[in-house]
């Protein structure tokens, strides 16, 4: 499990934005990137460095918010 602060540091080194790369403890072996409009660039860079620490990249596209 990495730090958020790692996560920082690896996401803006893809060029992403503080926060849109994080980690959940309950699925420690994956890695995931929240930004929806994500270049192809960004996602491979994610994935390249989630396969050299053992991880699996998860991209999130798209979040549908239910109605209140």
């Amino acid at each position: 499990m990495h730090t958020q602060t790692e996560l920082n540091g690896i996401g803006q080194q893809c060029g992403l934005a503080l926060g849109e790369l994080f980690q959940d403890e309950s699925e420690k072996r994956l890695v995931f990137l929240f930004r929806p409009d994500a270049s192809p660039h960004e996602r491979a860079c994610v994935a390249k460095w989630a396969r050299r620490n053992g991880l699996k990249a998860v991209f999130v596209n798209s979040v549908n918010f239910p109605a209140s």
